[in-house]
Formats: C-alpha cells, structure tokens, sequence
C-alpha cells in the first residue's frame, strides 16, 4: 500500500478512535471491596528488650558492617551480585512487572489493521439475465482496520490493574525478603566457618601440649616415677584430642562450600580466600530493637503478606464483574477496489461501529462459586499475613532473649576458661616437680580444652543471635538494585528456518 493511501485511511479512521477514547468517561466505577489495611493488635514494647531510644529504619540498613570484617563485607556485595535466588526474585519482579502493562493495556482500545491482494474468478451455476456463467479473473485490493473497546463499567480491568500493581509490590517485598535471608545467612555461614578454624586450631594446639606431657609422663616412667597407666592415659588423651580435628575440619569445610553455593559460585570456590584465616566476628555495636510496630514496615516478609492481601481483595472483584453484563464499543473502516489507485475513494469506503453487550443469563452458579473461591483465597492471605506478624514478633523475642543470655554465658565461660587454664599450668609444672598427681595434670588439661572449645562455641553463638536479631529486626540492603537485566538473552528470534529434528524427541 502506498504512503498516501495509508495516510487517507488513519485520517478516516480519527472519528471512530475518537468515538472509543471518549467511551472511556462511561467506565467510573468498580464492584467488589475496596481494600483496607488490616488491623492487628502489637504490644507496645519488646519484652526481652533493654531500655533504648527506639531505632529508625535506616539505623539496620547494612548492619554487617558493625561485625567490622573486611573479608565478609565482600563476600555481602558479592552474593546479592551472584546469588541464584536473588537472581530468581528479580524475574519475578520483571514478570509481575510485564503482568501489570497487560492490564494496564486492557483498559485502552485496541485496533488492528488488515491489508489483502488476491486474484479472483467468480462463476454462476447456472446462467441467469444478472451474471454470466463465467467471469473474468480480477485482482481485487483490500485495506482497513478494526478498533474495539471494552467498556469497564463494573470495574474488572480496574481491579485487575489493581491486582497487578499490589502483586508488582509484592514481588519487589520478596525480592528484599530474599536479600534479607542471603544475606544473614552469608553472614551466619561466615561466623561458623571462621568459629571451626579457631576450634580446629585450639585442637592442635591442646593436643601439642598433650603430647609433650605424654612424653613427660614417658620420661618418668622410664625413670620409675610414673606408671604405664599414666603414660596410656597420656596417649590417649592427646590421640582423643586429636580426634576432634578431622570432624571439625569437615564441618569447617562444608560451611566453606556453603558459603560459595550462596554466592552463586561452585562450592570450592572461596576455599583459598577462606583458608587465609580469620578472627571469629564479633559485634561492635548494638541493634536497637525499636518498638513492635516497627516489624510492619521494616519486615519485608511482613510487607509481602499485606500486598498479597490486598492483591487478593482485589480479585474478589475481578470475580464479582463477571456477574454484570459486559459493554464494548466496535468499529472498523474498510475500502476495497479493482485496482490500488481507487482506494480509499469515497464509493470503495465502508465501515460500522457500535457497542455490543454480554449479559450473563445461566451459568449454573459458576460465576457466584468464582466469587466465593476469591473470598476464600482473600481470607487465607490475611490470615497469612497475621501469622507473618506473629512470627515477625517470635523472632525478635526470640533473638533477643537469645543474645542477652548467650552473652551472659559467654561471661562465665570465659572465666571458667581462665582459670582452668590456669589449674593446667600449675599442675603441669608441679607434675614436673612430682609435687602433684597426674591424675591432676590429666583432669585439669582435658577441662581447660573442654571450657576454651565451649568459649570459641559460644563466641560463634553470640555473633549468630546478633545476626539473626537484624534479620528479624528487617535489616537488610539498602542499595539499589537492578530488576531489568535478563538473565538469558535471546538471538535469533527474528523470522528464520529451523532445524526439525530439534523438535525430534526420539533422536
């Protein structure tokens, strides 16, 4: 079709566009509930919470950094680069995104044109006084277009932009959620893998010494001051230390391949970065817990369950529309000639337009059955989202309790490893002097190991609870992120010949 023509046919075709657009003032009202926010009562004040300012928001934004660990300040940036179920929220995102532009575009008309070239010969059955019994052939052309709008009346394309819109929400609520869990779990990951290297080197350590007491014990023995009992339980304590060392070399390694998997990396992959060494993070700062409130907002697991609640409330009334009879407005303009150059002439122009209804007669109750499944599936997300509440609430306690009591045990721990440290040095070197018993030397190095093991455990424990209150808290990243890039990109996809035996399944 030439320039001109196509220009003629998009000027005839104004008024009946314009006839839609204008049909889009009837479309002001919408069925179904509008949505509030739900009401749930919250205490005023954490129970297990000292007495503080309460914290904003921004106060947990990056809360890793109060652990003041370089190594694992890299290890955040490089697992929400590389994570695969960060990767996986954000095409969720872009999907919920894509949903929303189709309903954006339910609420426009739509028109598509129609171009047509084709060779033709008409003949009569039987001869008549009004058409031969045979005709010539002839090249008829065709152009036009279609335009239809659905009027939205009782608001079902609304609702479901709606919908779309809170489920768009949702989906960016996830994406944090699943950044929220990355990244404590990153962090917890890190803290015991760095506590297994601090319990294997205290290991070797005790089981040196252990061994150059048993050598000691040998030596007395040989001088016929000490018993071969004493020289067994000499041995054996030090091989029993030892022991330890390959389970806790396994525990250290498989957090190790922990750690990689998170990154979105092969399990091995930090093993060298890793095997440098570390100190046990410990916390340099405080998180304040804030108030109960705070969880609403703070808390993307929280946020995500009001959204789909109110995405749901809105799909009672997409359900309750298709009760009400449905209005759409058609219009199409066509032209049609012999040859190119006479169309869109006056005499070759057709067209029509006019609204057309849809009113529900009998459905068998289908359509009511639809709107109770929406209630339903509406009563379950609120229901969710006063569940994500509570045990928002739970993990709070829960880490709080924790924390402030594992630092008190750690406390006495510490003392506890002190001083049987202490106890070993004594009797090792009054057991040199045989001014004391082995059997003192013995109890007093297998108790020093046992309470520095169980120091370095609760050290690992102390920075876990703290990690695991800023989860709870909804700490998080607070950079933005990108949602648009794909992650396969596809080529090729204009019109081309396939091979057909990839679509072979017996190959």
């Amino acid at each position: 079709m030439t320039p001109d023509v196509s220009r003629q046919r998009l000027r005839r075709g104004v008024p009946v566009l314009s006839c839609l657009l204008a049909a889009t003032l009837l479309a002001g009202c919408a069925v179904g509930p509008d949505y509030h926010a739900p009401e749930i009562a919250l205490p005023l004040q954490w129970a297990n919470a000292p007495k503080q300012t309460p914290a904003a928001p921004r106060d947990l934004a990056r809360w890793w950094l109060g652990l003041n660990d370089r190594t694992l300040d890299a290890l955040m940036d490089e697992a929400v680069a590389g994570n695969l179920d960060v990767a996986t929220a954000k095409a969720r995102v872009r999907e919920a995104r894509a949903n929303r532009k189709q309903a954006i575009a339910a609420l426009l008309p739509t028109v598509a044109g129609s171009d047509s070239l084709t060779r033709n010969r008409t003949g009569n059955s039987a001869p008549s006084d009004t058409a031969p019994i045979s005709g010539s052939p002839y090249t008829l052309y065709q152009a036009g277009f279609d335009a239809s709008f659905e009027l939205d009346i009782f608001g079902a394309n609304k609702r479901s932009l709606e919908a779309s819109t809170r489920a768009l929400e949702a989906a960016f609520d996830d994406l944090d959620a699943t950044l929220l869990t990355l990244l404590g779990d990153v962090a917890s990951t890190y803290a015991e893998a760095r506590g297994y290297q601090a319990r294997v080197a205290l290991a070797r350590r005790t089981a040196t010494s252990q061994r150059e007491t048993a050598a000691l014990t040998k030596s007395k023995f040989d001088a016929g001051s000490a018993s071969a009992v004493d020289v067994a339980k000499a041995v054996a304590q030090a091989a029993s230390t030892e022991a330890n060392i390959p389970q806790l070399t396994a525990a250290y390694v498989q957090a190790v391949h922990r750690l990689g998997i998170l990154l979105g990396r092969e399990p091995s992959a930090l093993a060298a970065r890793m095997d440098r060494g570390g100190a046990i993070p410990a916390p340099r700062t405080a998180l304040k817990a804030g108030i109960p409130a705070d969880v609403l907002f703070r808390r993307p697991d929280v946020r995500r369950a009001e959204r789909q609640y109110a995405q749901y409330t809105a799909k009672i009334g997409v359900a309750t529309a298709a009760l009400y009879p449905s209005v759409s407005l058609t219009g199409s303009i066509t032209t049609s000639a012999q040859k190119a150059g006479d169309l869109a002439r006056g005499s070759t122009i057709g067209w029509s337009w006019g609204p057309s209804a849809t009113v529900p007669i009998f459905n068998a109750g289908s359509l009511l059955a639809a709107v109770d499944a929406a209630e339903a599936q509406r009563d379950q997300y609120l229901l969710t989202f006063r569940s994500t509440v509570l045990t928002a609430l739970q993990d709070v306690e829960n880490a709080l309790v924790s924390l402030s009591e594992e630092r008190k045990r750690a406390t006495k721990l510490a003392e506890s490893a002190k001083n049987y440290g202490e106890a070993a040095r004594l009797s090792r070197a009054l057991y040199q002097t045989g001014t004391s018993s082995f059997l003192d030397v013995l109890d007093a190095e297998r108790s020093a190991y046992s309470a520095e093991d169980s120091l370095l455990q609760s050290r690992v424990a102390i920075t876990t609870d703290w990690i695991a209150l800023a989860k709870a808290l909804g700490g998080g990243w607070d950079r933005p992120v990108d949602t648009s890039t794909r992650v396969v990109v596809d080529t090729g996809t204009l019109p081309h010949l396939i091979d057909v035996r990839v679509m072979d399944p017996v190959r």
